[in-house]
């Protein structure tokens, strides 16, 4: 299943954000593609918000993973400096451990992602325009939750 959004503005990216956080459940993983300045943290930001965090969401990039305290837990990972061979398998253990894990750059630690995720890819338009695909493999066992949390995104 896939959905796709035009958005025009970093608050609407927010709100999108807000939108998801709110249908997300403890051990979800949210794999995030885009461009650099796509918008991949500020729609982190609006997930967080809906989590109930209260500190301020920057993109680790240097130190690969914040965790923030909320409703549930949230592990931000920016794996953009890391590859399959970096040895940094250790980070699997934040996808089952109670809270929402958010991945940029996913694609650079494919050996270690879990079968099941929510995968967002942001593409940039232009200064204020991204488009935001939102997709799910529903033929894969085990993803109904995350087909549950993208129909609840959709028709809102």
């Amino acid at each position: 299943m896939k959905y796709t959004e035009i958005i025009n503005s970093s608050l609407d990216m927010i709100k999108l954000g807000e939108a998801l956080g709110a249908c997300l459940e403890e051990n979800m993983v949210i794999l995030m593609e885009g461009d650099l300045g796509a918008g991949k943290t500020t729609l982190t930001k609006g997930i967080a918000k809906a989590l109930g965090v209260s500190r301020v969401v920057n993109s680790p990039t240097f130190t690969i993973l914040k965790i923030y305290e909320g409703r549930l837990p949230l592990y931000h990972m920016d794996v953009y400096r890391l590859d399959n061979e970096s040895g940094d398998e250790y980070l699997e253990e934040y996808f089952e451990a109670g809270g929402v894990t958010i991945i940029e750059w996913a694609h650079q630690i494919s050996n270690i992602l879990p079968k099941n995720y929510l995968l967002v890819t942001i593409e940039y338009i232009d200064d204020l325009t991204r488009r935001i695909t939102l997709e799910v493999d529903e033929a894969l066992s085990g993803n109904e939750k995350y087909l549950e949390v993208l129909k609840k995104v959709t028709t809102k």
